[in-house]
């Protein structure tokens, strides 16, 4: 509140009026709930701290996870990386920052704050208590005698407004014949006794003024002492409330913190190191024509290249196939069908090696007996 909102709301009248010292009591009051009204406003401003920290992180972690899956490579990922560093350590200043506000901070005027306002058991607080009685102590005396002068100058303008009355009624009964002699001198003794009256009570009003004026450079100085003795409790206050709110700015200039300094020199360095022209060489020589090629060569036949070729042949095609072409009775006379087999060369003791697949026969399996297939009639 300004001091021109405290006028507009404050009906006028001077501090040494009756009861207007209650301003300043108030006052007591209000550097309480100031305290109060100082750490919720810091305390969300540490909430908005937290969550800037909080979302610092989680986006640093999602564009983590995206950059390395992602399809960016070289020096340029790893200046995109730079930034999510930064974020990182970003949002561990900002999350001490929240701790500063909301600890130590708020720590720190909690504690001043019991120390200058005492709770008492009836409610309110001592000092303020103190600072009601010694005003109330200082201007007892004076607004008895203030009392009594207001009640001296209602008096005595009571009895000018009767003496003038008199005055007029007598006026008026001169100017009218019907009215006798004996009326009239009843109206001016009329008069003469308002105006006696009225002199009386401007003597005791101006008596009553005079000891009010003789007492007031007395009762100024007992005000004058009560209110100096708030005002060195409201200095203590505003001293310590500026004191707060430098640590509240030393705490939020992150500007002069050496970390926040050393963040960003470090995210230009891991930008600077981003180069198009290493990014493109590694390109080249990784997924590109720079990649080692096994160009076809001239190879001359010999036999052991032959079995290395038979060999890896026979693994790329699979086992060869044997074919049933008749059913032999068993000794009972009963036929029994042998389940579909395949005999495969790898089984055979006899299997030599050096046949390749071309050189290898079909054979047969007639009337129990393996057979060579023959060759076709031209």
């Amino acid at each position: 509140m300004s001091a021109g909102d405290e006028d507009a709301e404050t009906p006028g009248g001077s501090f040494f009026e009756a009861g207007n010292y209650r301003r300043t009591v108030k006052r007591i009051d209000d550097g309480n709930k100031l305290c109060n009204e100082l750490v919720s406003c810091f305390q969300e401003r540490a909430r908005i701290e937290r969550g800037y920290a909080q979302q610092l992180s989680d986006w640093a972690r999602k564009w983590r996870s995206t950059v390395e899956k992602g399809p960016q490579y070289g020096t340029l990922e790893k200046a995109w990386h730079a930034f999510l560093t930064a974020a990182d350590k970003l949002s561990e200043i900002h999350q001490e920052l929240r701790d500063h506000l909301a600890g130590e901070d708020s720590d720190k005027v909690r504690g001043w704050q019991k120390e200058a306002f005492h709770k008492q058991i009836m409610g309110g607080f001592k000092e303020t208590k103190e600072a009601e009685d010694g005003f109330r102590k200082a201007q007892k005396p004076w607004v008895k005698k203030f009392k009594d002068v207001e009640l001296a100058k209602k008096s005595y303008h009571v009895a000018r407004k009767d003496e003038k009355s008199a005055v007029t009624r007598e006026n008026h009964a001169k100017a009218d014949a019907s009215v006798s002699q004996e009326q009239l001198r009843k109206l001016r003794d009329r008069v003469e006794k308002c105006g006696q009256e009225a002199e009386k009570c401007k003597d005791r009003y101006e008596k009553m003024l005079e000891e009010l004026n003789r007492y007031n450079p007395r009762y100024m100085e007992d005000m004058e002492q009560v209110f100096e003795g708030c005002q060195e409790a409201e200095q203590k206050r505003l001293r310590f409330f500026k004191e707060v709110l430098l640590d509240f700015h030393n705490h939020l200039n992150i500007s002069n913190n050496d970390r926040f300094h050393a963040l960003y020199r470090d995210l230009y360095q891991g930008i600077m190191v981003a180069d198009d022209q290493e990014d493109l060489k590694w390109w080249r020589n990784t997924y590109g024509p720079g990649m080692a090629m096994n160009w076809p060569q001239f190879e001359e036949w010999s036999l052991e290249s032959k079995r290395l070729i038979s060999k890896k042949e026979r693994g790329s095609k699979g086992t060869d196939e044997v074919t049933l072409t008749s059913i032999v009775p068993t000794g009972d006379g009963l036929s029994s069908t042998p389940p579909p087999q395949q005999l495969r060369r790898g089984d055979s003791k006899d299997d030599p090696g050096e046949w390749s697949d071309d050189e290898s026969p079909k054979r047969y399996i007639t009337n129990g007996h393996e057979e060579e297939p023959q060759a076709k009639s031209s």
